[in-house]
């Protein structure tokens, strides 16, 4: 096993590790990883002092294949205090993902800031979570995931990190370890036990709000997990760090008898 989930090739050219293996797919990578990885190149586009990442916007196109891919960025609308950036991931002749971000300018609000998302019990407080070991893949079997009491199909408070770089031999930002692990929301307190003849819901995007920039190795995610009537379904979570909630996460799901 390698102590990364991806292999920088050079020139935006990256390679998955068994541990970015997806849940759905032996084949694919999970969404978790890829994104953080996303969120690396976005934060090295064009850098420039005192802007911060608000909104991160991936829409999955399909099929996230496991092995070599490359990786796009481009400044999409240049300005002074607003930008919005693309990355675009190119794996197997075709885009899997695209993400859109927005960038802000950062700016003393001290006076104004108020933050109404409750904070949840931090990872002491939380135990072992037995319902993660019914999903398969690599990436979810490198997560130390811990749940808080109450946890129940459709509702749940959980914490997860892991051991691993995002890239081996790089280091990078907490803000790319934690948006790495974001899109397990949807596994943590499913409404229906995966597998078997049971029904799929994997989501077709991930959007990604942050009201404040994050620290830490432990992401907390105050989770919510709907299913429509007509085979629509939305997961959506508060994220939290050790300092308490920093923004939000939401990601539609497509819902499909097994």
């Amino acid at each position: 096993m390698a102590d990364s989930f991806y292999r920088g090739l050079g020139g935006g050219r990256f390679v998955s590790t068994l541990n970015a293996q997806g849940a759905w797919n032996p084949e694919e990578q999970h969404m978790a990883p890829i994104s953080g990885l996303m969120t690396q190149c976005l934060l090295e586009c064009a850098p420039r002092e005192g802007m911060q990442l608000s909104r991160i916007g991936f829409d999955i196109l399909g099929m996230i294949p496991a092995g070599d891919f490359e990786i796009t960025t481009a400044v999409v609308r240049p300005g002074r205090t607003i930008e919005l950036l693309e990355a675009r991931m190119e794996a197997a002749g075709r885009t899997a993902i695209v993400a859109r971000a927005w960038r802000l300018s950062a700016q003393d609000t001290g006076a104004v800031a108020a933050v109404e998302d409750p904070r949840i019990p931090g990872p002491d407080a939380a135990g072992p979570h037995e319902g993660m070991t019914a999903w398969p893949g690599g990436f979810i079997r490198s997560l130390d995931v811990r749940v808080v009491p109450g946890h129940r199909p459709g509702r749940g408070q959980v914490w997860l990190r892991n051991p691993y770089a995002m890239v081996e031999g790089a280091a990078a930002p907490d803000v790319v370890r934690l948006v790495g692990m974001m899109d397990a929301a949807n596994g943590i307190a499913s409404r229906v036990a995966p597998g078997g003849d049971s029904w799929m819901f994997p989501n077709v995007d991930l959007q990604v709000h942050l009201y404040r920039e994050p620290a830490g190795e432990w992401l907390g995610l105050d989770t919510r997990v709907t299913f429509g009537q007509d085979g629509v379904g939305l997961t959506s979570s508060v994220v939290h760090d050790l300092d308490g909630p920093f923004g939000r996460l939401e990601q539609i799901l497509t819902v499909r008898k097994l």
